[in-house]
């Protein structure tokens, strides 16, 4: 993380918290965690083609399908994130 950068922002109901990946740390964060304190973490996964695909994986196809319904799968894109949408598109 990039300390100089982070900012927290809290009103009377909401919290938020600014992070800022430190120069020289490249690709997409995946998760995170957080939680009152490091005993009672909660992990978030952030929006992306390989979380989306990795949880429907698991929602539309429980361990025990066959090899043959894994080609039948629906194909899945995020288009576009925002502070106002998520935009996924299933074929």
């Amino acid at each position: 993380l990039a300390a100089p950068e982070t900012s927290v922002s809290v009103s009377p109901h909401n919290a938020a918290i600014g992070l800022a990946k430190a120069p020289g740390s490249d690709g997409p964060w995946e998760k995170f965690s957080f939680g009152l304190d490091a005993s009672a973490l909660q992990e978030r996964l952030f929006v992306s083609e390989e979380n989306v695909n990795g949880f429907l994986d698991t929602v539309l196809c429980p361990s025990v399908c066959a090899e043959a319904e894994l080609g039948s799968q629906p194909l899945i894109e995020v288009l576009d994130v925002s502070e106002e949408r998520s935009q996924i598109r299933l074929k």
